[in-house]
């Protein structure tokens, strides 16, 4: 059981115990892992991956499920997932239940397990990880960069400064996109966007605000980002918002909680087995860590992950599927 204790502002430890007690009426025998930092952290779950546990148990925000999975990725050892973050895109996706440790703790016990693909992307520096998320580039990585630099003031309001910071410094970023798209990418209007490339892929030369790569559908605690990603079809959900004007992103903006602004001329959405994104001096992001500069190749990785689901959640794809 590999443990944040500051995740969820420190509520994670209170949290862990919870469903650790759950766990073990349950008749579990747990081995609790809790890392001085996050590279200690993933050596521990790497080595309890290696002893092939019957499952190894994030309690955390998709942060330290991030961490999680750089150790059970393709491994065949299955995942649980105790929502202990601020975020929680993880738990959201896959109906793990949020704000109750226990009922998360029954869905381990339960022990329904899902294949689920997962994204890998290698940034320029040569540095390969696995994300189960969404990627995020442009506007919201440099508000992530922005709220690293900063030592005031703490918590949320440092995030919000940052949005504030970075949305007076909107600029045009160049980027482009390179995809090996099984369909054709548009806007809201339905006219194609980008040109086809000898092999049937697809470039996109565009200035934007953001360009975000979802293996899943939301990040940023339930923004749906990719609203009809689907982390069992092998494919990655692409949506770029054009460069627009301050007025023009303020109304946009509400739109991505309901995830409709993929209706707006503005978005160019596709869906691609493999991604590469250039811009310069752009940094990537991925289950909330910067994961390093651009470009990046992402790569969507079929069945990479055993998660432990809720069994409604898991019946619900297994009908999509046959369907």
């Amino acid at each position: 059981m590999l443990t944040n204790p500051y995740s969820g502002h420190g509520r994670a430890r209170d949290i862990a115990e919870s469903a650790g007690r759950r766990l073990r009426e349950s008749g579990a025998s747990i081995t609790e892992l809790i890392g001085d930092d996050a590279d200690d952290a993933l050596r521990l779950a790497r080595k309890a991956v290696a002893e092939r546990p019957a499952a190894l148990v994030a309690t955390g925000g998709d942060g330290l499920i991030g961490i999680a999975l750089q150790a059970v990725a393709e491994s065949g050892v299955p995942l649980g997932v105790i929502p202990a973050g601020t975020g929680n895109d993880h738990a959201r996706e896959y109906g793990i239940p949020i704000g109750d440790p226990e009922a998360a703790a029954d869905v381990i016990i339960a022990g329904t397990a899902m294949d689920v693909d997962l994204g890998h992307v290698r940034v320029a520096d040569g540095r390969e990880y696995w994300f189960g998320t969404v990627l995020a580039t442009g506007f919201d990585s440099l508000v992530s960069d922005r709220t690293n630099r900063m030592t005031w003031p703490h918590g949320r309001m440092r995030y919000n400064l940052a949005i504030l910071a970075e949305f007076l410094n909107l600029r045009p970023l160049p980027f482009r996109l390179v995809l090996d798209a099984p369909g054709g990418e548009s806007g809201a209007d339905g006219a194609q966007s980008g040109r086809r490339e000898p092999d049937g892929g697809r470039i996109i030369d565009e200035d934007v605000v953001l360009a975000a790569v979802g293996n899943t559908r939301s990040y940023g605690g339930g923004m749906l980002i990719c609203p009809d990603a689907d982390p069992s079809d092998g494919l990655l959900d692409l949506t770029v918002i054009r460069y627009i004007p301050r007025r023009t992103l303020v109304r946009l903006f509400p739109t991505v909680f309901r995830g409709t602004h993929v209706r707006r001329p503005e978005v160019i959405t596709t869906r691609a087995r493999r991604i590469e994104i250039s811009s310069p001096g752009i940094n990537a992001y991925a289950d909330g860590d910067n994961l390093g500069p651009l470009p990046a190749a992402i790569t969507a990785v079929p069945r990479a992950l055993r998660l432990l689901v809720p069994a409604a959640r898991a019946a619900l794809t297994q009908d999509s599927a046959e369907s």
